[in-house]
């Protein structure tokens, strides 16, 4: 899903009576690089990470923005923050529901080790990621829920012709869109959220509704800029 842009502003055919939400992962992390699993662990952006947050804020300085909400974590805090400051007005507010998903045993491991030593549940995750909770952490579902709960909290806390920014993370993110695509969690690898991706979804008619899904545009135009 794509949508165009003009003068910093997306474009689309909003009714005014919904509620319009930025759904935009962080920027990268040197874990993000590394290919370790960060979940709750709470690292900062990198330089680059730094980098396509401000890419992603200048593409969306045109946004009239009511109010941003944040995960708690460090990497989500630094992108909202970035982005807030071509919105002075909006508050910035977090919100735990927004929080990455609980990895249990698997924090900080990487990707290769993991994969390694956890075959058994490798492949059950590979097969039927729905039926799996992380060891010591949560599932798809569990995510899920309170994720669309604290999707559902924020929007009907604002009148309707809202824009609100969310800032959140890579599973978090993907099953609000299973959610708002109605797409079975089994297949979330159909969808994929890059680092400082940019989501547009609007509540309309008391469901939401996914109009773009993980533009990474602005980080293109950001290296052609720099590269002239």
């Amino acid at each position: 899903m794509t949508s165009k842009r003009k003068s910093g502003q997306l474009e689309s055919k909003r009714d005014f009576s919904s509620i319009k939400v930025l759904l935009v992962r962080h920027g990268e992390t040197d874990w993000n690089l590394a290919g370790r699993f960060q979940g709750r662990s709470d690292v900062p952006l990198n330089q680059k990470g730094v980098e396509q947050a401000n890419a992603l804020a200048s593409a969306l300085r045109r946004e009239c923005l009511c109010a941003i909400y944040s995960s708690p974590l460090v990497r989500a805090k630094e992108t909202a923050r970035l982005i807030k400051a071509f919105h002075p007005s909006a508050p910035l507010y977090e919100d735990e529901g927004l929080v990455e998903m609980d990895l249990g045993e698997f924090e900080g491991i990487e990707g290769p080790r993991w994969a390694e030593k956890h075959a058994e549940f490798r492949q059950a995750w590979r097969d039927n990621p729905a039926s799996v909770t992380m060891p010591g952490g949560e599932s798809l579902k569990e995510v899920q829920a309170r994720a669309v709960a604290a999707m559902e909290r924020i929007t009907h806390s604002h009148p309707p012709g809202s824009t609100l920014l969310i800032c959140s993370h890579n599973f978090v993110i993907l099953t609000i869109l299973c959610h708002a695509l109605e797409i079975p969690l089994n297949r979330f690898r159909e969808l994929k959220q890059g680092t400082a991706a940019l989501n547009v979804l609007y509540l309309q008619g008391g469901r939401f509704q996914a109009e773009v899904v993980n533009d990474r545009s602005h980080l293109s135009r950001e290296e052609e800029r720099k590269a002239k």
